[in-house]
Protein backbone atom coordinates (compact mmCIF):
# COMPACT_ATOMS: atom_id res chain seq x y z
CA UNK A 1 0.00 0.00 0.00
CA UNK A 2 1.34 3.42 -0.94
CA UNK A 3 1.89 5.96 1.89
CA UNK A 4 -0.77 8.23 0.36
CA UNK A 5 -3.28 5.37 0.39
CA UNK A 6 -2.49 4.67 4.03
CA UNK A 7 -2.90 8.34 4.95
CA UNK A 8 -6.26 8.58 3.20
CA UNK A 9 -7.47 5.40 4.87
CA UNK A 10 -6.36 6.67 8.29
CA UNK A 11 -8.29 9.89 7.68
CA UNK A 12 -11.44 7.87 7.04
CA UNK A 13 -10.82 5.64 10.07
CA UNK A 14 -10.63 8.83 12.12
CA UNK A 15 -13.87 10.13 10.57
CA UNK A 16 -15.60 6.83 11.41
CA UNK A 17 -14.35 6.94 15.01
CA UNK A 18 -15.53 10.55 15.41
CA UNK A 19 -18.98 9.79 13.95
CA UNK A 20 -19.37 6.76 16.23
CA UNK A 21 -18.14 8.75 19.25
CA UNK A 22 -20.70 11.50 18.57
CA UNK A 23 -23.35 8.80 18.19
CA UNK A 24 -22.38 7.37 21.57
CA UNK A 25 -22.60 10.82 23.15
CA UNK A 26 -26.07 11.34 21.67
CA UNK A 27 -27.40 8.59 23.93
CA UNK A 28 -29.44 6.95 21.18
CA UNK A 29 -30.07 3.19 21.10
CA UNK A 30 -27.32 0.98 19.71
CA UNK A 31 -30.11 -1.12 18.19
CA UNK A 32 -30.76 1.74 15.79
CA UNK A 33 -27.06 1.75 14.88
CA UNK A 34 -27.07 -2.02 14.28
CA UNK A 35 -30.25 -1.78 12.22
CA UNK A 36 -29.04 1.04 9.94
CA UNK A 37 -25.25 0.69 9.60
CA UNK A 38 -25.54 -1.38 6.42
CA UNK A 39 -28.69 0.29 5.06
CA UNK A 40 -26.84 2.42 2.45
CA UNK A 41 -25.59 -0.79 0.85
CA UNK A 42 -29.14 -1.60 -0.23
CA UNK A 43 -28.37 0.87 -3.03
CA UNK A 44 -26.35 -1.94 -4.65
CA UNK A 45 -29.68 -3.32 -5.82
CA UNK A 46 -29.48 -0.61 -8.49
CA UNK A 47 -26.93 -2.81 -10.24
CA UNK A 48 -29.81 -5.11 -11.19
CA UNK A 49 -30.71 -2.38 -13.72
CA UNK A 50 -27.14 -2.21 -15.06
CA UNK A 51 -23.82 -0.63 -14.12
CA UNK A 52 -24.79 2.97 -14.93
CA UNK A 53 -27.97 2.92 -12.83
CA UNK A 54 -26.18 0.92 -10.15
CA UNK A 55 -23.39 3.50 -9.89
CA UNK A 56 -25.90 6.35 -9.66
CA UNK A 57 -27.91 4.59 -6.93
CA UNK A 58 -24.82 3.55 -4.97
CA UNK A 59 -23.17 6.97 -5.19
CA UNK A 60 -26.37 8.77 -4.17
CA UNK A 61 -26.18 7.01 -0.78
CA UNK A 62 -22.39 7.07 -0.43
CA UNK A 63 -21.57 10.76 -0.69
CA UNK A 64 -21.25 12.89 2.42
CA UNK A 65 -23.50 15.72 1.23
CA UNK A 66 -26.79 14.04 2.11
CA UNK A 67 -25.93 12.89 5.67
CA UNK A 68 -24.27 16.23 6.45
CA UNK A 69 -27.43 18.08 5.35
CA UNK A 70 -29.50 15.60 7.37
CA UNK A 71 -27.33 16.22 10.46
CA UNK A 72 -27.74 19.97 10.04
CA UNK A 73 -31.51 19.58 9.66
CA UNK A 74 -31.60 17.41 12.78
CA UNK A 75 -29.66 20.03 14.71
CA UNK A 76 -31.88 22.89 13.50
CA UNK A 77 -35.02 20.87 14.33
CA UNK A 78 -33.61 19.71 17.67
CA UNK A 79 -34.26 16.09 16.68
CA UNK A 80 -31.66 13.72 18.12
CA UNK A 81 -32.95 10.73 16.15
CA UNK A 82 -32.39 12.54 12.85
CA UNK A 83 -28.88 13.47 13.98
CA UNK A 84 -28.27 9.85 15.01
CA UNK A 85 -29.34 8.55 11.59
CA UNK A 86 -27.01 11.06 9.93
CA UNK A 87 -24.11 9.94 12.16
CA UNK A 88 -24.75 6.28 11.33
CA UNK A 89 -24.77 7.17 7.63
CA UNK A 90 -21.52 9.13 7.98
CA UNK A 91 -19.93 6.24 9.89
CA UNK A 92 -20.96 3.84 7.11
CA UNK A 93 -19.41 6.02 4.41
CA UNK A 94 -16.23 6.52 6.44
CA UNK A 95 -15.86 2.78 7.10
CA UNK A 96 -16.35 2.06 3.39
CA UNK A 97 -13.64 4.58 2.44
CA UNK A 98 -11.29 3.24 5.13
CA UNK A 99 -11.70 -0.21 3.58
CA UNK A 100 -10.92 1.20 0.13
CA UNK A 101 -14.46 1.28 -1.28
CA UNK A 102 -14.95 4.45 -3.25
CA UNK A 103 -17.70 6.02 -5.29
CA UNK A 104 -18.56 3.82 -8.23
CA UNK A 105 -17.80 4.51 -11.87
CA UNK A 106 -20.38 3.55 -14.50
CA UNK A 107 -18.01 0.95 -15.97
CA UNK A 108 -18.71 -1.56 -13.20
CA UNK A 109 -19.01 -2.16 -9.47
CA UNK A 110 -15.27 -2.80 -9.02
CA UNK A 111 -14.32 0.52 -10.64
CA UNK A 112 -14.22 3.33 -8.05
CA UNK A 113 -12.79 6.82 -7.69
CA UNK A 114 -10.19 5.28 -5.36
CA UNK A 115 -9.16 2.68 -7.92
CA UNK A 116 -10.24 -0.84 -8.74
CA UNK A 117 -11.43 -3.04 -5.89
CA UNK A 118 -11.10 -6.78 -5.87
CA UNK A 119 -8.39 -8.40 -7.95
CA UNK A 120 -5.19 -6.34 -7.64
CA UNK A 121 -3.32 -5.07 -10.67
CA UNK A 122 -6.33 -4.50 -12.92
CA UNK A 123 -7.23 -1.08 -14.23
CA UNK A 124 -10.88 0.05 -14.73
CA UNK A 125 -10.52 -0.82 -18.44
CA UNK A 126 -9.92 -4.43 -17.41
CA UNK A 127 -6.34 -4.39 -18.63
CA UNK A 128 -3.59 -5.45 -16.27
CA UNK A 129 -1.28 -2.66 -15.21
CA UNK A 130 2.46 -3.03 -15.61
Amino acid sequence: MRPVDLTVRLEWVTAAIVAIAFYAMAGVSWWLFALLILAPDLSMLGYLAGPRIGAIAYNALHILIAPLVLALAGKLLGNSTVIAVALIWIAHIAIDRALGYGLKLSTGFQDTHLGRIGRRGAEPSGKLSS
